[in-house]
């Protein structure tokens, strides 16, 4: 896979030595830092729009989680939540990153939230989209399945059926063939999927889940963020993260600026990117002024 050969992608990613592997970033244009995590089965594509909107005027940093996208895909590592934090950590602390506006997506909220929790210091705001920071026992069925032993890693690894459901099913409006192959270009074998499978079982329903502690520690140091400002974009056709999950958050942050769209899916930038921009640049601009007043 070559950047070059992706439509609406026109960077060249980065690579970064991080807890032992190599994970790739996006690094673009120059300013104030924003850093946009992706959740699964997405990677850095998610976001390419927006960084092509704002790297005049902004440093956007966009990794991709280890085992997602450019990054390395190893088949010996855990690939748990506790583990993309501390991988993110690791990212931003080796390119110095003191002060940014943090954006998150689908599994981006948990673990961008998670290094929120750690920096509040470094965190000027939030912009988060259909995710959740916070423990649920809501989960699909059509995702459900994809968590049962055999017939999931079969479904998941085996045929590509979580990925490539994904392009038609997080969309409201039909995605065009190129943008669906830039979603699904990194994970075109059974060694490369394997990150997709992980998060899926990573998904913590129950105490006795592995990452049910970390998630627990995610959602309590919400608290420490409670004050920040925060830009709130909802996907209202969301099967998955649905309106249960944006009232979660209208609760803990009660001061967030909060939007609904109502004919968009999961993938809200692809359904509601000429809305959902104005908005980002408006927050974007109050953050820098707030900045210059300090």
């Amino acid at each position: 896979m070559e950047p070059s050969q992706l439509a609406e992608y026109p960077f060249s990613p980065r690579r970064c030595r991080v807890n032992g592997q190599e994970m790739a970033y996006l690094d673009e244009g120059q300013g104030p830092v924003v850093v946009m995590v992706h959740g699964n089965p997405s990677w850095s594509y998610l976001y390419r729009n927006l960084v092509s909107h704002l790297k005049g005027g902004y440093r956007c940093i966009v990794p991709d989680h280890l085992g997602c996208g450019f990054s390395a895909k190893p088949q010996d590592q855990p690939y748990t939540l506790e583990q993309h934090i501390n991988n993110l950590e690791a990212l931003l602390a080796s390119l110095e990153i003191e002060r940014c506006v943090l954006v998150v997506h689908d599994w981006g909220g948990a673990i961008g939230m998670g290094w929120a929790g750690r920096h509040p210091e470094r965190v000027q705001g939030m912009v988060v989209m259909n995710t959740a920071a916070f423990r649920s026992t809501r989960i699909p069925l059509r995702i459900s399945v994809c968590r049962w032993p055999l017939l999931g890693p079969l479904l998941v690894r085996g045929l590509n059926v979580f990925a490539r459901a994904a392009v038609f099913m997080a969309v409201a409006k039909p995605m065009p063939p190129k943008v669906a192959a830039g979603f699904l270009a990194p994970y075109d074998s059974w060694h490369n999927r394997l990150a997709i499978l992980r998060f899926v079982q990573d998904i913590p329903l129950r105490a006795s889940h592995r990452s049910w502690s970390t998630l627990v520690e995610v959602e309590q140091s919400l608290a420490r963020l409670a004050e920040l400002p925060m830009l709130l974009c909802w996907g209202g056709q969301d099967f998955c993260f649905n309106d249960h999950f944006f009232q979660g958050w209208r609760l803990r942050f009660p001061q967030a600026e909060a939007h609904s769209f109502k004919g968009a899916g999961h993938y809200l930038l692809e359904d509601a990117l000429e809305e959902i921009v104005p908005l980002i640049d408006t927050f974007l601009s109050q953050r820098n002024q707030d900045h210059d007043r300090l």
